[in-house]
């Protein structure tokens, strides 16, 4: 048997109990969003807040347009890039020489090579 302490709670995502007792709902608008495959969604807005120009397919996960004869198209996958390459975009073969240069000689002060 249950205690008179137990929690109870309401549906996940539900609103208040007597919304019209207790709040005013605000103004919002659909907006639809269509995939290259296909798929429509129309999920609400604000009616004061502008909305995204992309939005993501639930069904697929492709962006999602609100042109409906132009869809956005699928995302280009970029590649795996070390943390070489990273630093190679950011830095000429000159600095990273200096960079080098550098730290070899605070590390040879630091044995007492120097």
């Amino acid at each position: 048997m249950a205690s008179g302490n137990a929690i109870r709670g309401i549906r996940v995502g539900s609103g208040p109990i007597r919304a019209d007792e207790r709040c005013e709902p605000v103004p919002s608008r659909v907006v639809t969003y269509w995939c290259a495959n296909g798929h429509r969604v129309a999920p609400l807005f604000a009616a004061d807040v502008p909305a995204p120009t992309t939005w993501e397919c639930p069904r697929c996960g492709q962006p999602a347009g609100q042109d409906q004869l132009h869809p956005p198209g699928a995302p280009r996958a970029e590649p795996y890039k070390s943390h070489l390459a990273y630093v190679k975009e950011r830095r000429t073969e000159a600095e990273g020489a200096a960079i080098l240069a550098e730290a070899l000689r605070n590390l040879r002060q630091r044995r007492g090579e120097e």
